[in-house]
């Protein structure tokens, strides 16, 4: 059964591209200070720069995304890293690609 959070995520532009930029992390964002681009995820302020927008309106992006299982965020210190969850997204392309 699809899931209407997993609609709300994937029903707007921004949340698709940090998907998208999620996929490959070493080719879309520099070298992070502190965890792993690809281990840990992306320092969610990397993305909020790359969005073009402020860190509240990408905390709420990155908020739908995962309330809708897409991304997991791992607190490292002060800062919050985000990395896709596949198996969630291949469960999600499984479900969109079934019979309604």
């Amino acid at each position: 059964m699809l899931d209407v959070e997993v609609i709300k995520a994937l029903a707007n532009e921004k949340r698709l591209l940090i998907l998208e930029w999620l996929r490959d992390p070493v080719a879309h964002f520099p070298p992070q200070r502190d965890g792993d681009l690809v281990d840990d995820g992306v320092c969610s302020l990397f993305i909020a720069q790359k969005l073009g927008v402020s860190q509240p309106t990408c905390g709420e992006h990155l908020k739908v995304l995962s309330r809708a299982g897409l991304v997991r965020g791992t607190k490292i210190k002060q800062w919050v890293f985000y990395r896709r969850d596949e198996e969630r997204i291949a469960a999600v392309k499984g479900w969109l690609s079934g019979e309604w």
